[in-house]
């Protein structure tokens, strides 16, 4: 029997012993952390909430693979590093997988093939989608075991580049490709995601943000009606069709402000005075800050208008965000404004070690429907990571980081009678992180 076993050739001896290595370790995987990606999903109900909104006109009777254990199986594998269909085609067989998806590793019904899971991705009509998108936000919602007081959601876009004649793709000039460009909005304090909207490769209108930003508050307001909102965003969100629209929701916003003639003409007495005080002070840089009523030609009423200005030896440079929040000049944007720079590393973390730019499909709707796909994975890593413990550096980790430290773990899995056994390696450096995390998860329920 060993003679039809492959081996692994090529291995030079070690202190005069010969190597050798054969593929017959029996039924192991190497993504052994996938089993406790399997609590958080079950406590977040992230596979059943998506496909509670979609339409399953299949015959039951013929029927093998539910919506839901597909969906779970994309989360599962999207979150390990496996973003395309084309990998469950290997991972369907994959014992750990089996066991996260809720399969005996060795007598259960293998997982799902990329042709289904492709024509999952095509079944979602625009309203299933619309159904999945607040369907997000209620997620958002319900992970927060106390009603918070106030949120702070940070708004913004980024490209997405397309490589063919997909639905929605078109020439960016500001990044010189032909994209989409998703509108992504997080909770600024938890890092939760609140919404991944898929859209077309141009900078939003102020109508098209405030139409999305109207449904986000209406809906998270549906939940906690009493619960204020600021809003962040930079210049493609400083409209007064998004101004007008969270003051008559009663939201705080503070919004990037597109420089024009009329506020260079007001900031100019301003840089000359910073220029001055720069020289006699004698600092390579000096950063003073001014705040002043302002009415465009388009806004409906007086807001206040906030400049930021540096000189340096190189001159001169203004900056200008708009807001309806009390406080100092200096505070509001040092501290309030600059602070949603975190939100380039949520994106970060939403696109690349989620890989959510994969959004390869010809239709537009199954485009959006990956989107979400990714999303419910960036919860499950994001929920993996707050179950660390609070004063490890895991809280601070990045996903990938995570993924290597505690997804990417050998197991061997062997099915007997009557349990399951699950043998980790007697030398993985972090057991002890991951048996904290794991029961951290364990301990708050399904």
């Amino acid at each position: 029997m060993n003679e039809t076993i492959p081996y692994l050739p090529g291995l030079s001896p070690v202190d005069g012993k010969d190597l050798c290595a054969r593929f017959d370790g029996g039924r192991l995987s190497s993504d052994g952390g996938v089993l406790v990606l399997r609590g958080i999903e079950q406590r977040l109900g992230l596979a059943g909430r998506l496909a509670g909104c979609l339409a399953d006109p299949r015959d039951p009777a013929s029927t093998i693979h539910s919506y839901a254990d597909m969906i779970g199986a994309r989360l599962f594998a999207i979150a390990c590093g496996y973003e395309d269909c084309d990998d469950l085609d290997v991972l369907r067989f994959d014992p750990a997988f089996k066991l996260a998806c809720g399969r005996l590793p060795e007598t259960g019904r293998d997982l799902m093939s990329q042709p289904t899971l492709s024509r999952l991705e095509n079944a979602p009509s625009w309203r299933a989608l619309a159904r999945m998108g607040l369907s997000m936000i209620d997620l958002f919602c319900d992970s927060f075991d106390r009603v918070p007081q106030r949120i702070v959601l940070d708004i913004d876009d980024t490209d997405d580049a397309v490589h063919g004649a997909q639905q929605l793709a078109l020439f960016n000039a500001h990044y010189d490709e032909y994209c989409f460009q998703p509108i992504h909005i997080f909770e600024a304090a938890t890092g939760k995601p609140v919404l991944s909207l898929l859209r077309p490769g141009k900078r939003p209108s102020g109508e098209e943000a405030a139409r999305v930003l109207r449904h986000v508050i209406r809906r998270i307001r549906h939940h906690w009606p009493r619960v204020g909102i600021t809003v962040r965003g930079d210049g493609h969100y400083g409209t007064p069709e998004v101004m007008d629209l969270l003051e008559d929701r009663g939201c705080g916003y503070i919004l990037g402000l597109a420089g024009n003639a009329r506020l260079t003409r007001i900031g100019e007495p301003w840089c000359e005075d910073v220029a001055v005080r720069r020289v006699r002070s004698r600092k390579d840089k000096l950063r003073r800050f001014f705040q002043t009523g302002y009415q465009a030609g388009t806004w409906s009423r007086e807001r206040k208008v906030i400049a930021r200005v540096q000189a340096t030896s190189k001159g001169s440079d203004i900056r200008f965000i708009v807001t309806n929040l009390p406080g100092r000049a200096k505070v509001l944007y040092d501290k309030v404004y600059c602070a949603r720079g975190r939100m380039e590393n949520m994106i970060k973390e939403h696109k690349l070690y989620t890989r959510s730019d994969r959004t390869s499909c010809h239709r537009w709707e199954a485009n959006q429907f990956r989107l979400f796909l990714h999303t419910g994975a960036y919860w499950l890593l994001h929920q993996l990571r707050h179950a660390a413990p609070r004063r490890s550096p895991w809280r601070k980790a990045t996903f990938e980081t995570l993924r290597r430290a505690f997804l990417k773990i050998a197991v061997r899995i062997e099915e007997l009678k009557s349990r399951i056994r699950i043998a980790l390696p007697s030398a993985y450096p972090y057991r002890k992180a991951l048996i904290s995390m794991a029961g951290c998860i364990a301990a708050q329920g399904p």
